[in-house]
């Protein structure tokens, strides 16, 4: 079996198509998905860092000059609102952006949430201890990220149930070839999500409190401020990024720790190594498979000459399990010391919410833990979502 997004069988396990992809070399054409292929850790971690490459190519072609054609006008609404987070703004917009998100977003800031992490995770575990068990997904992964998120952002709990469905849309775009009713749902969710974040903003303005919309308001440095638009789209990144990896790297977790219940015993009876564990979860079965960067410069891969305009597909899902960078690769080990993975990224564009993710993956895999009397057990094998780029499970149905 090769690489193939689209098929359900590569979906569920792409790790031997990925072992063959690094045999084949370091940069590999995919007529597939009109992409560079680059499977080796070595190469997506310097190309993460490399200028020559970018999110996108508007700082300094235009759609013609790259020789790519314009998306669809109707689509606006949500290229608008992506375009304008920092996971796809270049320098020199992304440098003065992400300084100012910085002054806000602290790890002062992560800290404050501490409290509130813990004890969300653990009235959900509490939850579905007293029901008997239950979908993880649905009631401990998904609500999780979303609160943390929500209360992040000052959103009142009476519109929280708003956010999920609007990740959802937005981040469909992300996938591979996105259909058209896809798109459709994206540019809707673009157009209510910032609606209602400008309404909050504007509330803020004129009542500030202690919450992160706030404090990118007041947020300034020599060259001014974050625009209106750049709060949106940072308010809206920080929901997408850290609610899409935060509820994968749980369930994908404990799918992974229920097939290997050696690990998961010793996990148990060594709580101490949680923070070791949970960055070897997401080593061996990452969220975010695949992250695209533009060519923007000539450049080479080992032998492989790679032209402007080419897009380049870094495998993320590869890299963490490259035998050149990770003895045994392929085995879950959730005391491995030496563990570098690329789950967050790396350069500008390295996750800038990856301690707030830790500290919720941490509070819910140690809420989990700690509820163990009586012992948590699969029901069921659970089935892989349809999605490749962002990859998950459609449920984990569990019980004690």
């Amino acid at each position: 079996m090769g690489f193939d997004p689209w098929d359900a069988a590569f979906v569920a396990d792409p790790y031997p198509a990925y072992r063959e992809l690094r045999e084949q070399g370091r940069a590999i054409w995919s007529e597939a998905t009109g992409q560079w292929l680059v499977p080796h850790y070595a190469d997506v971690s310097a190309l993460l860092r490399d200028r020559r490459l970018g999110r996108t190519y508007l700082h300094r072609f235009s759609h013609e000059e790259f020789g790519r054609q314009a998306p669809p006008v109707e689509h606006e609404p949500f290229h608008v609102l992506n375009g304008n987070g920092l996971l796809d703004l270049e320098d020199p917009a992304h440098g003065r952006v992400r300084r100012l998100v910085s002054k806000a977003f602290t790890p002062r800031t992560v800290e404050r949430l501490a409290p509130a992490v813990e004890r969300l995770a653990g009235e959900l575990v509490g939850r579905l201890l007293a029901d008997g068990g239950g979908d993880l997904l649905s009631a401990v992964a998904e609500p999780l990220p979303v609160a943390v998120i929500a209360e992040l952002l000052g959103v009142p709990e009476a519109d929280r149930g708003l956010l999920r469905p609007w990740s959802a849309a937005i981040c469909g775009m992300f996938e591979l070839r996105p259909d058209g009713e896809t798109a459709r749902r994206a540019v809707r969710a673009s157009v209510e999500f910032s609606a209602y974040l400008r309404e909050l903003i504007a509330e803020r303005r004129k009542e500030p409190g202690e919450d992160l919309i706030s404090a990118l308001i007041a947020a300034h440095d020599e060259e001014g401020r974050l625009s209106e638009q750049e709060m949106i789209s940072t308010c809206v990144l920080l929901l997408n990024a850290g609610h899409e990896a935060t509820v994968n790297t749980t369930v994908n977790g404990w799918w992974a720790l229920f097939r290997h219940p050696e690990q998961l015993d010793g996990l148990r009876a060594r709580p101490e190594n949680l923070s070791t564990a949970v960055d070897e979860l997401m080593r061996f079965d990452t969220p975010l498979q695949m992250f695209e960067r533009w060519v923007l410069d000539d450049i080479e891969i080992g032998d492989t000459a790679i032209p402007r305009g080419a897009e380049v597909a870094l495998l993320f899902g590869s890299a963490n399990r490259d035998p050149a960078r990770f003895e045994d690769p392929d085995r879950l080990d959730l005391v491995r010391a030496d563990n570098p993975h690329l789950s967050f990224g790396a350069g500008i564009h390295y996750c800038l919410g990856a301690p707030l993710a830790r500290r919720e993956l941490t509070a819910s895999f140690g809420a989990l833990l700690a509820a163990w009397v009586p012992p948590l057990r699969l029901v069921r094998e659970p089935q892989w979502q349809d999605g490749y780029v962002i990859r998950g499970l459609r449920e984990l149905l569990v019980e004690f």
